[in-house]
């Protein structure tokens, strides 16, 4: 979503749109890619400090060897980062397991010179081992370590940014009720230095944040649970009706709803001897 604004942006007396017209509004729009353009004016999320798409274009403007970005998406984002980078590694690649992601990325990146590998986000990567200096990710579904070390060079890099625990749960919860503490403490940051470490990772670098989203229509808080599908599974403007509408009378009412999002940075190097072979 867009970063918040320091003075709100002045725009004409329009007709108040209708909560039908706001349903429908936000149903209708696509949602391939990671492209969040469509909320400006309508919801807005902070950024975390450390600029994770600037801090990849300095990194890939540092890197000699191979790049792979993990689920990249549309592209938007790795995009971004090589339009900015100092110079382009010798190769970039992308896994993407979304169809219609796959195809958006392929458009998006074919300007950069990088190749998008179709690949299911649960499934080993495509890859043969050692075969990257840098492995990148933004907002992994769930970053799976022992293909990540598999796949890095001896001293390669891991960066990526991770969604954490209980992000967004203040939605979330309003639509599904109070979830179990193990839903609320999955994606724990240290638990993932854990695992990293022992797919034979050194976690050089961790650090979270937590971020205040505002949603300032119904039809963005719509598009966003249509296309941050794992959010509220199986959510659908029909099922949901009447928690909308509720949700549509008190945005009106207090002007926005509030939750806060939850990510962390990770940047793990690849020991010259893993601490183990999952193939082993």
């Amino acid at each position: 979503m867009t970063q918040p604004r320091t003075q709100p942006r002045t725009q004409p007396r329009t007709r108040a749109r209708t909560f039908d017209e706001l349903l429908a509004e936000g149903a209708s729009v696509p949602t391939e890619g990671w492209d969040f353009s469509w909320f400006e004016g309508r919801a807005t999320e902070a950024r975390p400090s450390w600029g994770y798409a600037t801090t990849v274009a300095g990194r890939l403007g540092a890197v000699d060897g191979p790049v792979l970005d993990i689920q990249t998406g549309g592209g938007e984002v790795l995009a971004f980062a090589l339009g900015r980078a100092a110079r382009r590694p010798p190769l970039v690649a992308a896994t993407e397991g979304w169809r219609p992601n796959v195809r958006k990325a392929a458009h998006t990146l074919r300007p950069y010179g990088a190749t998008v590998v179709a690949a299911a986000e649960d499934a080993p990567l495509p890859f043969a081992d050692a075969s990257f200096s840098l492995v990148t990710s933004r907002h992994p579904v769930r970053p799976h370590w022992d293909e990540i070390a598999r796949v890095l060079e001896p001293g390669g890099t891991y960066l990526a940014q991770h969604v954490g625990p209980a992000s967004a749960f203040e939605l979330v919860e309003y639509f599904l009720g109070p979830l179990p503490e193990k839903s609320r403490t999955a994606r724990d940051p240290e638990r993932e230095r854990r695992d990293a470490e022992a797919a034979g990772l050194e976690v050089v670098d961790l650090r979270a944040e937590r971020l205040r989203m505002e949603f300032h229509d119904i039809a963005a808080v719509v598009h966003f649970l249509r296309k941050v599908i794992w959010m509220v599974p199986g959510f659908t403007v029909e099922a949901y009706r009447s928690r909308l509408w509720e949700l549509h009378e008190r945005i009106e009412a207090e002007g926005c709803f509030v939750a806060h999002s939850s990510r962390h940075l990770v940047e793990a190097r690849r020991s010259e001897a893993r601490a183990r072979d999952p193939r082993a």
